[in-house]
Protein backbone atom coordinates (compact mmCIF):
# COMPACT_ATOMS: atom_id res chain seq x y z
CA UNK A 1 0.00 0.00 0.00
CA UNK A 2 1.07 3.11 -1.05
CA UNK A 3 0.66 6.64 1.57
CA UNK A 4 -1.01 9.48 0.11
CA UNK A 5 -2.37 12.41 0.89
CA UNK A 6 -6.49 12.80 1.63
CA UNK A 7 -7.01 14.39 -1.67
CA UNK A 8 -9.93 12.28 -4.01
CA UNK A 9 -10.26 12.60 -7.61
CA UNK A 10 -13.67 14.13 -8.91
CA UNK A 11 -15.15 11.53 -11.32
CA UNK A 12 -18.53 11.02 -11.06
CA UNK A 13 -21.30 12.91 -13.40
CA UNK A 14 -25.12 13.01 -12.66
CA UNK A 15 -26.21 10.43 -14.72
CA UNK A 16 -23.48 8.33 -12.01
CA UNK A 17 -25.10 9.70 -9.24
CA UNK A 18 -28.64 9.16 -9.63
CA UNK A 19 -28.12 5.76 -10.90
CA UNK A 20 -25.93 5.47 -7.20
CA UNK A 21 -28.72 6.86 -5.45
CA UNK A 22 -31.81 5.08 -7.17
CA UNK A 23 -29.72 1.29 -7.77
CA UNK A 24 -28.30 2.14 -4.44
CA UNK A 25 -32.15 2.40 -2.75
CA UNK A 26 -34.00 -0.23 -4.58
CA UNK A 27 -32.97 -3.63 -3.03
CA UNK A 28 -33.76 -4.87 0.09
CA UNK A 29 -36.23 -2.38 1.13
CA UNK A 30 -38.74 -3.24 -2.17
CA UNK A 31 -38.06 -6.59 -1.46
CA UNK A 32 -38.83 -7.16 2.10
CA UNK A 33 -40.37 -3.61 3.72
CA UNK A 34 -43.36 -4.07 1.91
CA UNK A 35 -44.25 -7.69 3.48
CA UNK A 36 -43.19 -5.93 6.93
CA UNK A 37 -44.69 -2.87 6.08
CA UNK A 38 -48.28 -4.97 4.99
CA UNK A 39 -48.42 -6.75 8.21
CA UNK A 40 -49.17 -3.59 10.13
CA UNK A 41 -51.08 -1.82 7.45
CA UNK A 42 -52.37 -3.75 4.97
CA UNK A 43 -52.68 -2.44 1.53
CA UNK A 44 -53.46 0.86 2.67
CA UNK A 45 -49.06 0.65 2.62
CA UNK A 46 -48.96 2.05 -0.65
CA UNK A 47 -50.13 5.60 0.75
CA UNK A 48 -47.26 4.88 3.36
CA UNK A 49 -44.64 4.33 0.55
CA UNK A 50 -46.12 7.89 -1.05
CA UNK A 51 -45.82 9.56 2.52
CA UNK A 52 -42.94 8.58 3.14
CA UNK A 53 -41.40 9.38 -0.35
CA UNK A 54 -42.99 13.50 0.48
CA UNK A 55 -41.17 13.41 3.99
CA UNK A 56 -37.81 12.02 2.26
CA UNK A 57 -38.01 14.82 0.14
CA UNK A 58 -38.37 17.74 2.60
CA UNK A 59 -35.12 15.79 4.47
CA UNK A 60 -32.95 15.48 0.74
CA UNK A 61 -34.01 19.32 0.75
CA UNK A 62 -31.51 19.94 3.46
CA UNK A 63 -28.49 18.05 1.76
CA UNK A 64 -29.17 19.92 -1.15
CA UNK A 65 -27.96 22.76 0.41
CA UNK A 66 -25.74 21.35 3.20
CA UNK A 67 -23.93 19.07 0.34
CA UNK A 68 -23.19 22.40 -2.22
CA UNK A 69 -21.54 24.51 0.69
CA UNK A 70 -19.74 21.06 1.86
CA UNK A 71 -19.02 19.20 -0.95
CA UNK A 72 -17.22 16.69 1.27
CA UNK A 73 -16.89 12.72 1.78
CA UNK A 74 -19.42 11.60 3.83
CA UNK A 75 -20.37 15.25 4.41
CA UNK A 76 -23.77 14.11 5.76
CA UNK A 77 -21.82 12.78 8.98
CA UNK A 78 -19.56 16.36 9.68
CA UNK A 79 -22.44 19.28 8.50
CA UNK A 80 -23.08 19.41 12.67
CA UNK A 81 -19.55 20.60 13.09
CA UNK A 82 -19.41 23.83 11.29
CA UNK A 83 -22.84 24.71 13.39
CA UNK A 84 -22.61 23.11 16.52
CA UNK A 85 -18.94 21.51 17.16
CA UNK A 86 -17.88 18.38 18.06
CA UNK A 87 -19.71 16.72 20.50
CA UNK A 88 -23.01 17.17 18.32
CA UNK A 89 -21.13 15.93 15.35
CA UNK A 90 -19.56 13.02 16.81
CA UNK A 91 -23.11 11.85 17.90
CA UNK A 92 -24.36 12.59 14.20
CA UNK A 93 -21.24 10.95 12.86
CA UNK A 94 -21.64 7.92 14.83
CA UNK A 95 -25.46 7.67 13.99
CA UNK A 96 -24.64 7.54 10.79
CA UNK A 97 -21.77 4.58 10.85
CA UNK A 98 -24.63 2.74 12.51
CA UNK A 99 -26.38 3.10 9.69
CA UNK A 100 -23.92 2.09 7.29
CA UNK A 101 -22.35 -0.86 9.10
CA UNK A 102 -26.49 -2.70 9.45
CA UNK A 103 -26.87 -2.43 5.84
CA UNK A 104 -24.31 -4.41 3.87
CA UNK A 105 -24.94 -7.12 5.71
CA UNK A 106 -28.42 -6.84 5.40
CA UNK A 107 -28.38 -6.97 1.89
CA UNK A 108 -25.70 -9.51 1.65
CA UNK A 109 -28.10 -11.85 3.77
CA UNK A 110 -31.08 -10.77 1.13
CA UNK A 111 -28.63 -12.15 -1.51
CA UNK A 112 -28.96 -15.78 0.62
CA UNK A 113 -32.19 -15.31 0.89
CA UNK A 114 -32.86 -14.97 -2.69
CA UNK A 115 -30.05 -18.11 -3.08
CA UNK A 116 -31.58 -20.06 -0.98
CA UNK A 117 -34.60 -20.25 -3.05
CA UNK A 118 -32.82 -22.35 -5.73
CA UNK A 119 -30.11 -23.92 -3.01
CA UNK A 120 -32.97 -25.39 -0.98
CA UNK A 121 -34.41 -27.25 -3.96
CA UNK A 122 -31.08 -29.37 -3.80
CA UNK A 123 -31.22 -29.81 0.06
CA UNK A 124 -29.19 -27.28 1.04
CA UNK A 125 -30.41 -24.58 3.45
CA UNK A 126 -29.39 -21.00 3.63
CA UNK A 127 -32.41 -20.09 5.70
CA UNK A 128 -34.22 -21.87 7.91
CA UNK A 129 -37.64 -21.90 8.61
CA UNK A 130 -37.79 -19.33 11.22
CA UNK A 131 -35.88 -17.15 8.53
CA UNK A 132 -32.96 -17.00 10.21
CA UNK A 133 -29.17 -17.58 8.21
CA UNK A 134 -28.26 -21.11 8.88
CA UNK A 135 -24.38 -20.96 9.73
CA UNK A 136 -23.67 -22.14 6.33
CA UNK A 137 -25.95 -19.13 4.97
CA UNK A 138 -24.39 -16.54 7.48
CA UNK A 139 -20.23 -18.03 6.33
CA UNK A 140 -21.90 -17.37 2.76
CA UNK A 141 -23.47 -13.78 3.58
CA UNK A 142 -19.87 -13.03 5.09
CA UNK A 143 -18.75 -14.31 1.65
CA UNK A 144 -21.22 -11.70 -0.70
CA UNK A 145 -19.62 -9.27 1.40
CA UNK A 146 -15.90 -9.38 0.94
CA UNK A 147 -17.37 -9.94 -3.29
CA UNK A 148 -18.25 -6.11 -2.89
CA UNK A 149 -14.73 -4.97 -2.21
CA UNK A 150 -13.80 -5.20 -6.07
CA UNK A 151 -16.24 -2.48 -6.80
CA UNK A 152 -14.72 -0.23 -4.14
CA UNK A 153 -11.07 -0.96 -4.29
CA UNK A 154 -10.16 0.65 -7.57
CA UNK A 155 -10.84 4.21 -8.43
CA UNK A 156 -14.36 5.75 -7.94
CA UNK A 157 -14.46 6.54 -12.22
CA UNK A 158 -14.41 2.35 -12.01
CA UNK A 159 -17.28 2.49 -9.19
CA UNK A 160 -19.52 4.51 -10.96
CA UNK A 161 -19.03 3.82 -14.73
CA UNK A 162 -19.48 -0.37 -13.22
CA UNK A 163 -22.84 1.20 -11.00
CA UNK A 164 -24.04 3.01 -13.64
CA UNK A 165 -23.99 -0.20 -15.43
CA UNK A 166 -25.17 -3.05 -13.00
CA UNK A 167 -27.35 -0.51 -11.72
CA UNK A 168 -29.12 0.35 -15.00
CA UNK A 169 -29.51 -3.54 -15.93
CA UNK A 170 -30.70 -3.66 -12.02
CA UNK A 171 -33.49 -1.65 -12.61
CA UNK A 172 -34.37 -2.74 -16.07
CA UNK A 173 -34.68 -6.19 -14.14
CA UNK A 174 -36.65 -4.96 -11.23
CA UNK A 175 -39.25 -3.18 -13.84
CA UNK A 176 -39.26 -6.20 -16.15
CA UNK A 177 -40.69 -8.02 -12.72
CA UNK A 178 -42.92 -5.37 -11.92
CA UNK A 179 -44.81 -5.86 -14.90
CA UNK A 180 -44.86 -9.45 -14.60
CA UNK A 181 -46.62 -9.13 -11.27
CA UNK A 182 -49.24 -6.76 -12.29
CA UNK A 183 -50.08 -8.45 -15.44
CA UNK A 184 -49.82 -12.34 -14.30
CA UNK A 185 -50.78 -12.04 -10.33
CA UNK A 186 -52.82 -8.69 -9.93
CA UNK A 187 -56.13 -9.72 -7.69
CA UNK A 188 -58.10 -6.43 -7.15
CA UNK A 189 -59.85 -8.08 -4.21
CA UNK A 190 -56.84 -8.25 -1.87
CA UNK A 191 -57.21 -4.14 -1.94
CA UNK A 192 -60.85 -4.65 -0.71
CA UNK A 193 -61.45 -7.65 1.26
CA UNK A 194 -60.06 -8.86 4.52
CA UNK A 195 -60.94 -5.46 6.21
CA UNK A 196 -60.61 -3.13 3.64
CA UNK A 197 -57.71 -0.81 2.02
CA UNK A 198 -56.94 0.06 5.34
CA UNK A 199 -57.62 -2.35 8.04
CA UNK A 200 -55.45 -0.94 10.75
CA UNK A 201 -56.89 2.19 10.55
CA UNK A 202 -54.39 5.67 9.76
CA UNK A 203 -52.18 4.08 12.32
CA UNK A 204 -51.12 1.33 10.74
CA UNK A 205 -50.43 4.29 7.58
CA UNK A 206 -48.24 5.87 9.96
CA UNK A 207 -46.46 2.51 11.88
CA UNK A 208 -45.55 1.25 8.51
CA UNK A 209 -43.53 3.93 7.31
CA UNK A 210 -40.14 3.31 9.57
CA UNK A 211 -39.94 0.40 7.30
CA UNK A 212 -40.23 2.04 4.30
CA UNK A 213 -37.75 4.72 5.37
CA UNK A 214 -34.63 2.34 4.71
CA UNK A 215 -35.62 1.69 2.03
CA UNK A 216 -35.07 5.51 0.94
CA UNK A 217 -31.72 5.80 2.01
CA UNK A 218 -30.65 6.34 -1.22
CA UNK A 219 -30.17 10.01 -1.29
CA UNK A 220 -27.82 9.87 1.79
CA UNK A 221 -25.48 8.16 0.00
CA UNK A 222 -25.61 11.38 -2.78
CA UNK A 223 -24.07 13.98 -0.29
CA UNK A 224 -20.97 10.95 0.69
CA UNK A 225 -19.59 10.93 -2.96
CA UNK A 226 -20.11 14.72 -3.24
CA UNK A 227 -16.15 15.78 -2.91
CA UNK A 228 -16.09 12.93 -6.03
CA UNK A 229 -18.09 14.79 -8.22
CA UNK A 230 -17.17 16.85 -11.17
CA UNK A 231 -19.28 20.10 -11.00
CA UNK A 232 -21.01 19.97 -7.19
CA UNK A 233 -24.08 21.85 -9.01
CA UNK A 234 -25.18 18.83 -10.15
CA UNK A 235 -26.04 17.67 -7.12
CA UNK A 236 -28.96 18.93 -5.90
CA UNK A 237 -30.67 17.73 -9.19
CA UNK A 238 -29.16 14.43 -8.63
CA UNK A 239 -31.03 14.20 -4.93
CA UNK A 240 -34.62 15.21 -6.42
CA UNK A 241 -34.58 12.62 -8.97
CA UNK A 242 -33.39 10.02 -7.23
CA UNK A 243 -36.30 10.69 -4.72
CA UNK A 244 -38.73 10.89 -7.17
CA UNK A 245 -37.53 8.01 -8.97
CA UNK A 246 -37.32 5.84 -6.23
CA UNK A 247 -41.17 6.93 -4.94
CA UNK A 248 -42.39 5.95 -7.86
CA UNK A 249 -40.35 2.68 -7.96
CA UNK A 250 -41.64 1.80 -4.37
CA UNK A 251 -45.41 2.94 -4.83
CA UNK A 252 -45.42 0.78 -7.90
CA UNK A 253 -43.96 -2.36 -6.51
CA UNK A 254 -45.84 -1.99 -3.32
CA UNK A 255 -49.37 -2.64 -5.43
CA UNK A 256 -47.54 -5.65 -7.30
CA UNK A 257 -47.17 -6.88 -4.19
CA UNK A 258 -50.50 -6.52 -2.89
CA UNK A 259 -52.18 -7.42 -6.03
CA UNK A 260 -50.13 -10.91 -6.34
CA UNK A 261 -50.71 -11.98 -2.59
CA UNK A 262 -51.62 -16.18 -3.14
CA UNK A 263 -52.93 -16.46 0.64
CA UNK A 264 -53.31 -19.94 0.22
CA UNK A 265 -50.34 -20.76 -2.11
CA UNK A 266 -48.69 -18.81 0.65
CA UNK A 267 -49.62 -20.95 3.85
CA UNK A 268 -51.26 -18.31 4.88
CA UNK A 269 -54.88 -17.64 6.08
CA UNK A 270 -56.88 -15.37 3.76
CA UNK A 271 -56.39 -11.57 5.33
CA UNK A 272 -54.02 -12.46 7.92
CA UNK A 273 -51.68 -9.94 7.05
CA UNK A 274 -49.88 -9.69 10.71
CA UNK A 275 -48.62 -13.29 9.40
CA UNK A 276 -46.63 -11.32 6.21
CA UNK A 277 -43.78 -10.50 8.86
CA UNK A 278 -43.29 -14.23 9.40
CA UNK A 279 -42.71 -15.27 4.99
CA UNK A 280 -38.97 -16.94 5.71
CA UNK A 281 -37.56 -16.26 2.47
CA UNK A 282 -37.76 -12.98 0.32
CA UNK A 283 -41.59 -11.92 -0.14
CA UNK A 284 -41.36 -11.74 -4.08
CA UNK A 285 -39.98 -14.58 -4.82
CA UNK A 286 -42.10 -17.02 -2.63
CA UNK A 287 -44.97 -15.44 -4.39
CA UNK A 288 -43.26 -15.99 -7.61
CA UNK A 289 -43.00 -19.89 -6.37
CA UNK A 290 -46.48 -20.24 -5.67
CA UNK A 291 -47.33 -20.62 -9.56
CA UNK A 292 -46.19 -22.01 -12.52
CA UNK A 293 -44.96 -18.78 -14.86
CA UNK A 294 -41.50 -19.89 -14.93
CA UNK A 295 -39.79 -17.25 -16.14
CA UNK A 296 -41.58 -14.62 -13.65
CA UNK A 297 -39.85 -16.64 -11.35
CA UNK A 298 -36.64 -16.94 -12.54
CA UNK A 299 -36.22 -13.21 -12.96
CA UNK A 300 -37.90 -12.89 -9.25
CA UNK A 301 -34.53 -15.26 -8.01
CA UNK A 302 -32.32 -12.89 -10.09
CA UNK A 303 -33.70 -9.67 -8.82
CA UNK A 304 -33.66 -11.15 -5.31
CA UNK A 305 -29.69 -12.11 -5.86
CA UNK A 306 -28.81 -9.29 -7.94
CA UNK A 307 -30.82 -6.16 -6.13
CA UNK A 308 -29.56 -6.60 -2.86
CA UNK A 309 -25.62 -7.11 -4.05
CA UNK A 310 -25.45 -3.66 -5.80
CA UNK A 311 -26.95 -2.46 -3.09
CA UNK A 312 -24.72 -3.49 -0.28
CA UNK A 313 -21.17 -2.62 -2.55
CA UNK A 314 -23.05 1.02 -2.88
CA UNK A 315 -23.57 1.18 0.80
CA UNK A 316 -20.26 -0.13 1.54
CA UNK A 317 -18.44 2.74 -0.29
CA UNK A 318 -20.61 5.23 1.36
CA UNK A 319 -19.92 3.34 4.36
CA UNK A 320 -16.62 3.84 4.05
CA UNK A 321 -16.49 7.33 3.15
CA UNK A 322 -18.48 8.41 6.60
CA UNK A 323 -15.36 6.43 8.25
CA UNK A 324 -13.17 8.52 6.44
CA UNK A 325 -15.10 11.53 7.24
CA UNK A 326 -15.44 10.82 11.11
CA UNK A 327 -11.22 10.13 11.02
CA UNK A 328 -11.21 13.78 9.27
CA UNK A 329 -13.26 15.24 12.26
CA UNK A 330 -10.91 13.30 14.48
CA UNK A 331 -13.08 10.85 15.99
CA UNK A 332 -10.73 7.69 14.84
CA UNK A 333 -7.33 7.12 13.65
CA UNK A 334 -5.81 9.01 10.95
CA UNK A 335 -4.93 6.06 9.06
CA UNK A 336 -8.05 5.71 8.13
CA UNK A 337 -7.78 8.94 5.74
CA UNK A 338 -4.79 6.75 4.07
CA UNK A 339 -5.65 6.50 0.16
CA UNK A 340 -4.53 3.85 -2.13
CA UNK A 341 -3.02 4.01 -5.57
CA UNK A 342 -6.52 4.75 -7.06
CA UNK A 343 -7.48 8.02 -4.61
CA UNK A 344 -9.43 4.96 -2.33
CA UNK A 345 -9.83 5.30 1.36
CA UNK A 346 -8.06 1.68 1.49
CA UNK A 347 -8.09 1.01 5.82
CA UNK A 348 -11.40 3.03 5.51
CA UNK A 349 -12.94 0.10 3.30
CA UNK A 350 -10.73 -2.40 5.49
CA UNK A 351 -12.31 -1.52 8.93
CA UNK A 352 -15.26 -1.60 7.44
CA UNK A 353 -15.46 -4.74 5.66
CA UNK A 354 -14.02 -6.29 8.90
CA UNK A 355 -16.72 -5.41 11.02
CA UNK A 356 -19.34 -5.55 8.57
CA UNK A 357 -18.41 -9.08 8.27
CA UNK A 358 -18.90 -9.93 12.01
CA UNK A 359 -22.27 -8.40 12.14
CA UNK A 360 -23.27 -10.50 9.24
CA UNK A 361 -21.82 -13.81 10.96
CA UNK A 362 -23.10 -13.21 14.95
CA UNK A 363 -25.67 -11.03 14.63
CA UNK A 364 -27.21 -13.16 11.49
CA UNK A 365 -28.60 -15.94 13.51
CA UNK A 366 -30.75 -13.99 16.11
CA UNK A 367 -32.60 -10.81 14.94
CA UNK A 368 -34.80 -11.23 11.95
CA UNK A 369 -34.14 -9.55 8.82
CA UNK A 370 -37.41 -6.66 9.69
CA UNK A 371 -35.34 -6.26 13.23
CA UNK A 372 -32.18 -5.03 11.72
CA UNK A 373 -33.99 -3.18 9.15
CA UNK A 374 -35.90 -1.19 12.28
CA UNK A 375 -32.61 -1.01 14.15
CA UNK A 376 -30.83 0.69 11.39
CA UNK A 377 -33.60 3.00 10.50
CA UNK A 378 -33.43 4.57 13.98
CA UNK A 379 -29.75 5.34 14.31
CA UNK A 380 -29.80 6.69 10.67
CA UNK A 381 -32.73 9.12 11.46
CA UNK A 382 -30.64 10.08 14.74
CA UNK A 383 -28.23 11.19 12.82
CA UNK A 384 -30.28 12.99 10.11
CA UNK A 385 -32.12 15.08 12.04
CA UNK A 386 -29.23 17.24 13.15
CA UNK A 387 -28.58 17.91 9.65
CA UNK A 388 -32.10 20.14 8.97
CA UNK A 389 -30.87 22.10 12.41
CA UNK A 390 -27.45 22.60 11.21
CA UNK A 391 -28.47 23.62 7.85
CA UNK A 392 -31.13 26.59 9.59
CA UNK A 393 -28.80 27.15 12.37
CA UNK A 394 -26.17 28.01 9.61
CA UNK A 395 -28.05 30.18 8.11
CA UNK A 396 -29.77 32.38 10.97
CA UNK A 397 -25.24 32.73 11.59
CA UNK A 398 -25.13 33.77 7.94
CA UNK A 399 -22.50 31.62 6.99
CA UNK A 400 -24.66 29.87 4.43
CA UNK A 401 -26.91 31.83 1.84
CA UNK A 402 -30.52 30.17 1.75
CA UNK A 403 -30.37 28.01 -1.43
CA UNK A 404 -34.46 27.06 -0.81
CA UNK A 405 -37.41 28.83 -0.93
CA UNK A 406 -38.89 29.20 2.68
CA UNK A 407 -36.19 26.98 3.96
CA UNK A 408 -36.78 27.90 7.52
CA UNK A 409 -40.34 25.97 6.63
CA UNK A 410 -38.53 22.71 4.69
CA UNK A 411 -35.76 22.47 7.61
CA UNK A 412 -38.49 22.30 10.61
CA UNK A 413 -40.48 19.90 8.54
CA UNK A 414 -37.68 17.80 7.48
CA UNK A 415 -36.95 17.83 11.53
CA UNK A 416 -40.26 16.94 12.72
CA UNK A 417 -40.67 14.24 9.79
CA UNK A 418 -37.58 12.59 11.32
CA UNK A 419 -38.02 13.16 14.81
CA UNK A 420 -41.90 11.16 13.85
CA UNK A 421 -40.02 8.05 11.71
CA UNK A 422 -38.07 7.40 14.68
CA UNK A 423 -40.42 7.73 17.19
CA UNK A 424 -42.70 5.32 15.06
CA UNK A 425 -39.94 2.96 14.96
CA UNK A 426 -40.96 1.95 18.70
CA UNK A 427 -39.69 0.17 21.14
CA UNK A 428 -37.43 -1.66 21.85
CA UNK A 429 -35.75 -0.73 18.73
CA UNK A 430 -35.05 3.17 19.46
CA UNK A 431 -33.50 2.04 22.64
CA UNK A 432 -31.12 -0.54 21.21
CA UNK A 433 -30.32 2.12 18.58
CA UNK A 434 -29.35 4.39 21.25
CA UNK A 435 -27.90 1.86 23.28
CA UNK A 436 -25.09 1.42 20.55
CA UNK A 437 -24.61 4.76 19.92
CA UNK A 438 -23.91 5.95 24.06
CA UNK A 439 -21.48 3.10 23.83
CA UNK A 440 -19.65 4.15 20.53
CA UNK A 441 -20.10 7.83 21.88
CA UNK A 442 -18.32 7.18 24.65
CA UNK A 443 -15.56 4.72 24.02
CA UNK A 444 -14.40 7.17 21.55
CA UNK A 445 -14.76 10.31 23.14
CA UNK A 446 -12.86 8.84 25.49
CA UNK A 447 -9.87 7.36 23.24
CA UNK A 448 -9.70 10.31 21.86
CA UNK A 449 -10.63 12.69 24.13
CA UNK A 450 -13.44 14.35 22.60
CA UNK A 451 -14.81 17.83 25.03
CA UNK A 452 -15.60 20.49 23.09
CA UNK A 453 -18.61 22.02 22.25
CA UNK A 454 -20.92 20.18 25.32
CA UNK A 455 -22.70 23.45 25.84
CA UNK A 456 -23.73 23.10 22.23
CA UNK A 457 -24.68 19.92 22.03
CA UNK A 458 -26.92 19.66 25.07
CA UNK A 459 -30.14 20.36 22.77
CA UNK A 460 -29.11 16.71 20.76
CA UNK A 461 -28.80 14.80 23.52
CA UNK A 462 -32.06 15.95 25.18
CA UNK A 463 -33.50 15.23 22.30
CA UNK A 464 -32.57 11.52 21.51
CA UNK A 465 -33.05 11.13 25.08
CA UNK A 466 -37.16 12.77 25.05
CA UNK A 467 -37.54 10.53 22.01
CA UNK A 468 -36.75 7.07 23.98
CA UNK A 469 -39.01 8.43 26.96
CA UNK A 470 -41.90 8.60 24.08
CA UNK A 471 -41.36 5.14 22.81
CA UNK A 472 -41.37 3.78 26.21
CA UNK A 473 -44.86 5.48 26.95
CA UNK A 474 -46.10 5.54 23.71
CA UNK A 475 -48.35 3.67 21.92
CA UNK A 476 -46.13 0.50 21.33
CA UNK A 477 -44.25 1.01 24.38
CA UNK A 478 -43.56 -0.52 27.86
CA UNK A 479 -46.14 1.51 29.59
CA UNK A 480 -48.42 2.78 26.29
CA UNK A 481 -49.82 5.70 28.66
CA UNK A 482 -50.44 7.29 25.30
CA UNK A 483 -52.38 6.13 21.95
CA UNK A 484 -51.02 6.51 18.63
CA UNK A 485 -52.68 9.30 17.74
CA UNK A 486 -51.34 11.26 21.10
CA UNK A 487 -48.26 10.02 21.03
CA UNK A 488 -47.50 11.04 17.54
CA UNK A 489 -48.83 14.90 18.48
CA UNK A 490 -46.74 15.04 21.96
CA UNK A 491 -43.34 14.08 19.45
CA UNK A 492 -44.31 16.51 16.54
CA UNK A 493 -44.57 19.22 18.83
CA UNK A 494 -41.63 18.77 21.36
CA UNK A 495 -39.85 18.46 18.53
CA UNK A 496 -40.68 21.70 17.81
CA UNK A 497 -38.82 22.73 20.99
CA UNK A 498 -36.01 20.76 20.13
CA UNK A 499 -35.56 22.11 16.75
CA UNK A 500 -35.43 26.21 17.72
CA UNK A 501 -33.68 24.87 20.63
CA UNK A 502 -31.08 23.20 18.39
CA UNK A 503 -30.61 26.31 16.51
CA UNK A 504 -29.93 28.47 19.19
CA UNK A 505 -27.45 26.22 20.57
CA UNK A 506 -25.06 26.79 17.61
CA UNK A 507 -21.63 28.06 17.93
Amino acid sequence: MEKKTNYLRKELSLLNLVIIGIAGAVGTGVLFSSAGMAAVAGPVIVISWLLGGIFYLFIGLTYVQLASYYPEAGGPSRYPLYSHGRITNLINAFSDLIWYLFIPPIEALAVVEGLNYFTSNYKIVLINSNGFPTPLGAVIGVLIMLLFIPFNYYSVRFFGMSTTWFGSIKLLLYLAVLLGFLIYFFHFSNFTAYGGFAPFGFAGIFSAIPLAMFAFGGIRVIPDYAEETKDHSVLGKAIIYTVLGQTAIYVAFAIAFIAALDWKGLGISPGNWAALSNLPGNPFIDIAGTREVILLLVLTGIIGIIGPFVTGYIYQGGGMRVLFAISRSRYVSEKIQELNKYSIPLWALIVFVIVGAVVAYIAAPLPTIYGLISDSVVAGYIGFSANPVAMQALISKGKMKPMIAGSNIVSALAFIFASLIIYWSGWPSVPYAVLLLLIACIVFSVIYKVKEDLWNSIWYIAYIGFLTLMTFIGDNGALAILNFYEASAVTAIASLVFYYWGIKSSK
